[in-house]
């Protein structure tokens, strides 16, 4: 059960870090989706 909590863990840290990570580093949705080509009627 120990290692079941610790695997959750881990994988909430992951996720965490991914998310803050890509986004800081300009790999989010919003930055990839939008340019000045991009036209939105």
């Amino acid at each position: 059960m120990k290692s079941m909590y610790l695997a959750f863990l881990a994988i909430a840290v992951v996720a965490v870090v991914a998310y803050f990570g890509l986004g800081y580093a300009g790999f989010s949705a919003q930055d990839a989706g939008s340019s000045p080509s991009v036209r939105l009627n």
